[in-house]
């Protein structure tokens, strides 16, 4: 299995180290990771090319993409893994921690059947302390985007091979050919669009064999709930009803 990993980043000078050592702390570390510096203005692509040097575990690659936004920076990652030789590919962002078996249990859920494969999405602990109610905020705020996804009209069409599922783009993986069948993210913005989302309801036109797996674990970053609050996070999943000033929080 050519298994790659990929991860947009845009000024994520601050974050990034401690995502890429979870994936240097792997149980599985047989994978290529490509990190897309998004035009980042900080040190995150000299971040990179450090743990690159000092990691011995895996083979490290960066690449570029001007174009702003998660949709094209995720899109030209998954793309250059493809033409590398990738055959799955998994996508984490920048200022996320994937659990440390979140390779290997990817790879099981392939092993089993599924072109498309996500998990729980749960909130980090390590960037500052939380407050319980924000250790609860995270999951139920999730929880809350997939009923919304459910009952959405625009993830309804008696053409889709499958229900609904949210599969948040910080934890989420397919095959190549699936990814290629699709047409991949879309090269958006996030603040125009949610690839993840939009990717998901172009495999469901194409396959059932996708979804959810409990042991497929990433866990994610508040600074936006903590920045939105919690009715305006809600806002920004569900169609971007609201639209903050600064989408890129940092």
């Amino acid at each position: 299995m050519g298994f790659w990993v990929v991860i947009p980043a845009y000024d994520e000078e601050r974050s990034i180290g401690a995502t890429l050592r979870r994936l240097a702390e792997q149980t599985d570390t047989g994978f290529t990771l490509v990190v897309v510096d998004n035009g980042s203005t900080d040190g995150t692509a000299q971040v990179v090319k450090e743990f690159a040097a000092e990691n011995g575990a895996f083979d490290v690659r960066i690449v570029h993409e001007p174009e702003k936004g998660t949709g094209a920076a995720a899109d030209t990652g998954v793309r250059h893994a493809v033409a590398a030789g990738a055959t799955h590919v998994a996508r984490t962002d920048a200022d996320c921690l994937p659990h440390r078996g979140w390779v290997a249990a990817l790879k099981r859920a392939f092993g089993d059947g599924l072109e498309m494969v996500s998990g729980p999405l749960l909130p980090r602990t390590d960037e500052f302390p939380l407050k319980f109610w924000e250790r609860r905020l995270l999951p139920a705020v999730i929880d809350l985007a997939a009923l919304f996804g459910r009952l959405r009209p625009g993830n309804q069409d008696p053409l889709y091979l499958g229900p609904y599922v949210m599969m948040p783009g910080c934890n989420v993986a397919i095959t190549a050919d699936l990814y290629e069948r699709a047409g991949g993210f879309p090269r958006t913005r996030i603040e125009d669009v949610h690839e993840d989302r939009a990717l998901v309801n172009r495999v469901r036109y194409l396959t059932g064999a996708y979804g959810l797996r409990d042991d497929v674990v990433v866990y994610g970053s508040v600074r936006r709930l903590r920045a939105y609050g919690l009715v305006r996070t809600l806002g920004w999943y569900a169609d971007h009803r609201y639209r903050p000033p600064v989408v890129d929080i940092r």
